[in-house]
């Protein structure tokens, strides 16, 4: 089976998804396809094939997954993709609130360097994005005072 480009489709119907009926085309399409989705998940999980390799094969993949997410569909909860997302980062997750705001912790004096986007990317829910940055243990400013002469 030859690889769909389906990078450049998703451009495509971007490129092509101009004004308010072609907007709509797009939408009624997709809550199409995404019904579609549901229900295969559905069948899947009535048979007793939805298993947790099935769901990480899924989730595993580009394509698959991003549709799952288009379609609020995603076989892991937020918090679970995010914390994926930020394994090798010196960052932790806090908490993903209901109203769809993420905390984040970061250690002080990191900055949060990629990590907004890394968390865009796996929980588009997301409102919007906090880090909590404890205070060092030491403030910066003790290191620069002199201790007074006697």
């Amino acid at each position: 089976m030859t690889e769909y480009d389906w990078r450049s489709a998703a451009a495509r119907i971007d490129k092509l998804a101009v004004g308010e009926q072609a907007e709509e085309l797009v939408r009624v399409v997709a809550d199409l396809y995404g019904a579609g989705l549901e229900r295969m998940l559905d069948l899947l999980h009535e048979r007793g094939v939805f298993t947790d390799e099935v769901a990480a094969a899924f989730a595993g993949d580009d394509l698959v997954t991003g549709l799952l997410l288009v379609h609020g569909l995603h076989p892991y909860d937020a918090a679970t993709r995010i914390e994926a997302a930020l394994a090798g980062t010196t960052a932790e997750l806090v908490e993903v609130t209901p109203d769809g705001v993420c905390r984040l912790r970061i250690p002080p004096g990191h900055r949060p360097h990629g990590l907004e986007q890394a968390v865009e990317a796996v929980a588009p829910e997301v409102t919007r994005i906090v880090f909590d940055q404890p205070a060092p243990v030491i403030p910066v400013s003790a290191l620069f005072s002199r201790v007074a002469p006697s």
